[in-house]
C-alpha cells in the first residue's frame, strides 16, 4: 500500500493522540468479562489493542507535563498550499495569538474560509499537529484555513482558550478583503476538544453578533463535563482512546473547578446551555463506544429541536479518535467522507 504524505501526517497525529490517550489491556475486558474489543470494528481493532497496549495516564499536573515531553515533533507541511505563520490581537487584555494562515491567494474572487480547532482534552496539543490536514482541507475545497494556537489549561482556564479562538475568528472576519475571505462563508470546525471549543466559539458568535458563522463542523466534541463525573457510562463505551477519568480531569483543568459540579459560566459547557436558538447549521460526528457518543447525541437531538439545521454521523464500532489512528479504514475514510461533503455544501 502506498502511503501518502497526508496518510503519515494522519499516522503521526494518530501516535501523538496516543500518547495521552492510552488505558491498560485490562480495560479490554469489561464487567462480567466481556471483551470491549467485539464491539470494535474489525479494521479498527489493530489501532484499539495499540491504544490499549499504552499504560494509562495518572492524570496528575506532573504526569501532564511528562505527557507533553513525549508527544513526537510535528509532521513536515505539505509542499502546498503555502503556510504562513502569524501573531494577531488576542481579546481585549489578552495575550496575542499565534495562528496559521493556510491557503492564501491572490486578489480574486472571494473564498469560503474555516477555522480550525485543534484536539487534546484541552491540556494537550498543537497547531502544527493539524497542519497537514489543514492544507488537505484549503487545497480540496479551495478555501484558506486559520489554524489557531490557544492557550492549554490547566494553565489558563476558561474563558482564556474560548477567547484566543475566537479573536482568531473576529480577525479573520475583520480582515476579510484582504485575505481574499467571503464573509458570508466562514466556518469553525475541531476535533475532541477543539470540536469543544469549535463550539463555544459558535456560541459567542451568536451572543456577541460580530460573526456569521455559516457552518460548524464539530468531529466527536468534548461538550458536557457531566460525563464521567456525575454522569457515568456503559463499561463498554469510552474503554479506548479516551475514558472518564482523562475527561474529568480535562474538564477540571478547563473550568478550573470539578468537573460536574456547580453552575459552569455562560458559554463554558454547551451541552449546559439552556437555549440553542440561532446557532450555525452543525455537522456532528462520533463513534458509537466513543465516550462522547451520549452527549454528541443529546447536542444534535437539542440543536435539531431548536431549529439549527443539524446533520449526525454515527460510526458503528468506533471508539475516539478512530480516524486518526486507523486512516485507511473503510469507517474512518466514509466518517472523512461526510464531514467534508457537508463542508463543501456549506462553501457551496
Amino acid at each position: 500500500m502506498t502511503v501518502s504524505r497526508r496518510d503519515l501526517h494522519v499516522m503521526m497525529l494518530g501516535a501523538a493522540f496516543a500518547a495521552g490517550a492510552g488505558q491498560s489491556l485490562a480495560a479490554a475486558v469489561g464487567e462480567g468479562g466481556e471483551d470491549i474489543l467485539a464491539r470494535v470494528d474489525p479494521e479498527l481493532r489493530e489501532g484499539a489493542r495499540a491504544l490499549l497496549a499504552r499504560p494509562s495516564p495518572e492524570w496528575t499536573l506532573p504526569e501532564l507535563k511528562a505527557l507533553r515531553a513525549r508527544i513526537p515533533p510535528p509532521p513536515a507541511p505539505l509542499a502546498s498550499p503555502p503556510v504562513e505563520r502569524r501573531v494577531i490581537p488576542g481579546a481585549p487584555g489578552g495575550p496575542d495569538v499565534s495562528v496559521q494562515v493556510i491557503g492564501a491567494a491572490p486578489r480574486g474572487k472571494a473564498r469560503p474560509a474555516l477555522l480550525h480547532i485543534h484536539g487534546g482534552g484541552f491540556i494537550l496539543g498543537r497547531a502544527e499537529d493539524s497542519t497537514p490536514l489543514c492544507q488537505t482541507i484549503a487545497a480540496e475545497l479551495d478555501c484558506l484555513v486559520v489554524n489557531v494556537e490557544y492557550r492549554l489549561c490547566p494553565e489558563t482556564p476558561f474563558p482564556g482558550p474560548v477567547e484566543d479562538c475566537y479573536a482568531a475568528l473576529a480577525w479573520l472576519n475583520r480582515n476579510a478583503e484582504s485575505l481574499g475571505v467571503d464573509r458570508d462563508r466562514i466556518a469553525v470546525m475541531g476535533e475532541s476538544a477543539g470540536g469543544g471549543l469549535a463550539a463555544m466559539v459558535a456560541i459567542a458568535a451568536r451572543d456577541r453578533r460580530e460573526v456569521q458563522l455559516r457552518y460548524q463542523v464539530l468531529i466527536y466534541p468534548m461538550l458536557d463535563d457531566r460525563t464521567g463525573s456525575t454522569r457515568r457510562v456503559p463499561p463498554f463505551i469510552g474503554s479506548i482512546g479516551w475514558d472518564e477519568a482523562g475527561n474529568r480531569f480535562g474538564w477540571t483543568s478547563f473550568l478550573g473547578a470539578p468537573a460536574g459540579q456547580g453552575q459552569p459560566p455562560h458559554g463554558a459547557v454547551p451541552a449546559r446551555l439552556s437555549d440553542l436558538r440561532g446557532l450555525a447549521p452543525a455537522f456532528i460526528g462520533v463513534g458509537a463506544i466513543d465516550l462522547f457518543v451520549e452527549e454528541d447525541l443529546e447536542y444534535a437531538r437539542r440543536l435539531v429541536l431548536a431549529g439549527v439545521p443539524t446533520q449526525f454521523h454515527l460510526t458503528p464500532g468506533a471508539y475516539h479518535g478512530f480516524d486518526f489512528i486507523a486512516p485507511q479504514s473503510r469507517p474512518s475514510k466514509a466518517f472523512t467522507a461526510a464531514w467534508m461533503s457537508g463542508l463543501r455544501a456549506a462553501f457551496a
